[in-house]
């Protein structure tokens, strides 16, 4: 155990609790919010199974909107560490599964997969993954051999999302299934169709993957100094680097095939968590986790609070929020 394990041991546990009442408060406003009203006793009265709770506000709470934003955390949380990861791994701040075109090639396999009459999980689940793994060798043999590594990387996963989004809009232009009739809505980052049965197996799917990335959270800060360094403290580069590639993908796979491509959260999270906590990434992957968890709540709130009628898909606002991060950090990384 190193020196320094209790002292860290204190900061994440310290972190954890503050953007954990963060999650917690965005969750109880999450829950709150809904054009059917519903105040915060309504909601207290539901939650505790009060006497004085209507049956209908219960119903609606545990439902639809608990449901809604237990979801929201899980995508946030896996989207923000996902950033984190391919952040680590390339050396890149911009790097993120939205901007480097696996969103997109998961969607593609999610979309085959609803074609091919498979049920979410495993067979669409299954697809995306192959999908997302797909465009992931691409990006690479496409960047290989290239002087400036990273800058080509960005390049391609660019354009490789480009081409992503024209293969999507070719498959909806060429079938009639009634299953896809919502597309476009579930390509912008769609919450609505939450189920507290399927939450529970992304639930028990995402967790492990969470620990697990967790445990490699030390090899990540090797291997921000540069490949020979972590070679000389122990790291096994090439394992590290395929399993947590493996299981990124993965859990963005899961995640797209539940409410399709969400853009930016992985971007905006851990940049402003490190500039916040430092570049540790045994205390940024579980802030990563809470934080981008809250994170994605809010903006699910926004979505259904901008829109006077109705409501917008939760990755309308991710992007209005994460794009123009994104330029800001191109023109940062530029100069």
């Amino acid at each position: 155990m190193s020196k320094d394990a209790p002292g860290i041991a204190n900061r994440i546990l310290f972190i954890s609790f503050f953007l954990m009442l963060l999650l917690v408060t965005a969750g109880f406003l999450g829950i709150s919010t809904g054009s059917s009203g519903t105040g915060f006793k309504p909601v207290w009265w539901a939650l505790i199974n009060d006497s004085r709770s209507d049956p209908m506000s219960a119903a609606i709470i545990w439902n639809i909107r608990l449901p809604r934003v237990i979801l929201a955390a899980l995508v946030g949380a896996t989207l923000s560490l996902g950033g984190l990861v391919f952040q680590a791994l390339l050396r890149n701040p911009l790097a993120e599964p939205y901007i480097l075109g696996v969103s997109g090639g998961s969607a593609i396999g999610a979309i085959i997969g609803i074609l091919m009459g498979f049920s979410r999980f495993p067979g669409v689940s299954t697809t995306a993954f192959c999908g997302s793994m797909a465009t992931l060798l691409l990006l690479l043999l496409m960047s290989s051999g290239h002087s400036k590594f990273k800058d080509s990387l960005l390049l391609s996963g660019v354009m490789v999302n480009a081409f992503a989004g024209a293969i999507i809009m070719f498959l909806m232009s060429m079938t009639q299934d009634s299953r896809l009739h919502n597309i476009m809505f579930w390509l912008m980052g769609d919450l609505s169709l939450a189920d507290m049965h399927q939450i529970g197996i992304l639930a028990i799917v995402l967790l492990p993957c969470f620990g697990l990335i967790f445990r490699f959270s030390h090899s990540m800060n090797l291997l921000l100094m540069g490949p020979e360094v972590a070679e000389t403290m122990g790291v096994n580069i090439r394992f590290v680097t395929v399993a947590l590639l493996v299981i990124t993908s993965f859990m963005v796979s899961i995640t797209v095939s539940y409410c399709g491509p969400v853009g930016f959260v992985g971007l905006v999270m851990p940049h402003l968590l490190r500039l916040v906590l430092g570049p540790d990434h045994r205390t940024l992957v579980p802030a990563c986790i809470i934080g981008g968890g809250s994170y994605m709540v809010l903006c699910d709130i926004l979505s259904r609070v901008l829109p006077e009628q109705g409501e917008m898909p939760a990755g309308v606002v991710t992007a209005l929020i994460g794009a123009p991060l994104f330029i800001y950090l191109l023109k940062r990384s530029g100069r």
